[in-house]
């Protein structure tokens, strides 16, 4: 398709609401067809990822009703999902995949498990090995990392793990599959990941210990239908909080972004940059925090990005390289090797990317380095069906001197449906 040219803007000023959570919403669904009785989500994400993770559901005999941004989930738990009698297609969705693995691994039936051509591409021994090891068989592409994947349930037997990276899916699935073992199963991280999977088993009705970087749960776990609130995506904000915080003038009004502290690390970043960000109404609800962030014009100031900051914000990656480019001084990102296998090496991606812009920045092995003050000329760039890269190039023609012409800015549908319209608005 044509490139979305986006032009530079000085001005802007409006109110957001950011997607629902898009790891909240796949967790909602998931556990709502895990769990004994009816769940009702609100505000659950339609970005094609979570649609993914519902299709999976219906395909399991779980039943389910939508409208619009409300999903009604009856189920009558995991004793009742029927063998599907065809693929379960995750898309581009690796959370439902690896996920969908975890929580199937102790069906007594076989189920293949298969998605686009860049999910076939990702890595899922990190997930497969350790669900082996508990007992499931599951082959697959190179002994079992690629996917499609064939997961023959068995008996599973709790196990210890200790994962090689902080990662909410590796932790996720391992804790899924343990609530079908005997006995206990454990987690523990170099860090801590993304918490929502505890959070919601929790609410759900699950027994879930933790202790720092160690979560426990114990087969047997019942799951019981609930309703679900999800809160606004701050993967999704993160695109509106750079853009206002280098914008010329006016102030971004961002309500009900779920500020879970294991999600925060872009608010924290971007203060130590030097934003002006400032968080208004600060609540928990359905056992997450979630509040109104104001963001102004400041100067930003570069930094070093590195450590267990990762896993709160790896996500934002991409839109915080656009925010050094035009901050002042070097800004240095390590340990971020686990972005050479998202959606598209978002390492090389991005480096390429911002220097047809006219940045500079020089790719490492685990993370970026950038040159700040760069002006950002505009040009071409291309999201290579990456939705994050799509959101961060339409920010970084909003921020250039000449526009940018964006390629397949569709693939901002995965998890900001309306991110065009929503730009235009603000935009005037």
């Amino acid at each position: 398709m044509r490139g979305v040219f986006i032009k530079p803007v000085t001005n802007l000023k409006g109110e957001i609401r950011v997607p629902g959570d898009k790891s909240i919403s796949h967790r909602a669904a998931l556990f709502g067809g895990m769990a004994y009785g009816e769940t009702h989500i609100s505000n659950f994400l339609l970005g094609q990822d979570c649609l993914s993770t519902l299709r999976c559901l219906k395909q399991l005999g779980v039943p389910w009703e939508r409208q619009e941004k409300e999903v009604w989930i009856r189920s009558e738990g995991m004793d009742a999902w029927q063998e599907p009698i065809d693929v379960l297609d995750a898309g581009n969705s690796g959370t439902t995949l690896r996920l969908m693995l975890g929580a199937l691994a102790g069906s007594p039936f076989t189920v293949t498990m298969n998605g686009d051509e860049s999910l076939r591409s990702r890595p899922m021994r990190r997930v497969t090995d350790p669900l082996k090891q508990m007992g499931a068989r599951i082959m697959g592409r190179r002994e079992g990392n690629l996917a499609p994947l064939t997961m023959m349930g068995g008996q599973l037997q709790g196990q210890s793990f200790r994962t090689p990276v902080a990662s909410a899916q590796i932790k996720s699935a391992i804790l899924l599959a343990g609530l079908r073992a005997s006995g206990e199963t454990s987690v523990e991280e170099p860090a801590l990941s993304r918490d929502h999977t505890e959070r919601m088993l929790r609410g759900f009705g699950v027994d879930v210990q933790s202790n720092q970087t160690i979560v426990r749960v114990h087969g047997g776990g019942r799951l019981t239908g609930q309703a679900v609130s999800v809160p606004g995506d701050i993967s999704s904000a993160a695109f509106f909080l750079v853009l206002g915080s280098l914008v010329g003038q006016g102030e971004i009004i961002l309500p009900d972004v779920g500020i879970n502290p294991t999600r925060t690390g872009i608010l924290d970043v971007l203060k130590g940059m030097g934003a002006d960000i400032e968080l208004f109404n600060v609540e928990e609800v359905c056992g997450e925090p979630r509040a109104t962030i104001r963001v102004r014009p400041a100067k930003l100031k570069g930094i070093e990005i590195a450590g267990d900051m990762i896993p709160r914000l790896i996500d934002e990656i991409p839109i915080l390289a656009v925010a050094a480019c035009l901050a002042e001084g070097e800004t240095v990102i390590r340990d971020a090797a686990e972005l050479r296998v998202k959606e598209t090496d978002r390492i090389s991606t991005v480096v390429g990317g911002l220097n047809a812009l006219g940045a500079k920045v020089e790719e490492l092995p685990d993370g970026l380095r950038i040159q700040g003050q760069t002006s950002l000329y505009g040009g071409q760039a291309n999201s290579l069906g990456d939705h994050r890269l799509a959101m961060a190039w339409a920010i970084a023609g909003m921020l250039s001197k000449e526009g940018v012409s964006v390629e397949d800015m569709a693939a901002a549908d995965v998890s900001f449906p309306d991110f065009l319209a929503v730009i235009k608005k603000v935009a005037g």
